[in-house]
């Protein structure tokens, strides 16, 4: 990890500071595109759960086929942000601040690997993963919300400390 301090330290300064604000950028897109994956993973029930008529329509939208790839992105999108965040984080410090921010950033990206993992056992059709899968995931919206705000609230301590 000394490295890592090394290897920041030689940036200029400006950039140095920048890279501070690309943990927050990602995870507002990985907000962003968990929400929509939510929405598609709604419009893949209401397909499965259809009368046969209304089925024929709702295939065409290819809900869960999307669900799937924005999930997928939204798993993949948020370790790159999490690492970078610890990355950047003792980059420019030389130590994490071990507080709720990070511990529950730490537990969100262990959800959404375990809500990933149950993928092959709901295409299996098994009802229990998709409601685990499914509970995972509300979780993880709910904290996400709150990252959201404990985070801004750390982009505001970077921005007013001179």
């Amino acid at each position: 990890m000394e490295y890592l301090s090394v290897m920041f330290a030689a940036l200029p300064a400006s950039l140095a500071y920048g890279l501070n604000f690309v943990h927050p950028l990602l995870m507002w897109v990985v907000l962003g595109l968990a929400l929509y994956a939510m929405v598609l993973g709604i419009k893949a029930k209401k397909t499965r759960t259809a009368d046969a008529e209304e089925r024929k329509q709702l295939i065409k939208g290819q809900f869960a086929k999307r669900h799937f790839l924005f999930g997928s992105i939204v798993l993949a999108v948020m370790v790159l942000g999490s690492v970078s965040g610890m990355a950047v984080t003792y980059a420019n410090n030389g130590k994490l601040f071990v507080g709720p921010h990070l511990l529950v950033g730490l537990g969100m990206t262990s959800l959404i690997a375990i809500a990933a993992a149950l993928s092959p056992l709901m295409q299996a059709g098994n009802l229990i993963a998709r409601k685990v899968h499914v509970g995972l995931n509300m979780t993880l919206i709910s904290l996400f919300l709150w990252q959201a705000v404990s985070g801004m609230q750390i982009v505001n301590k970077i921005l007013t400390t001179p």
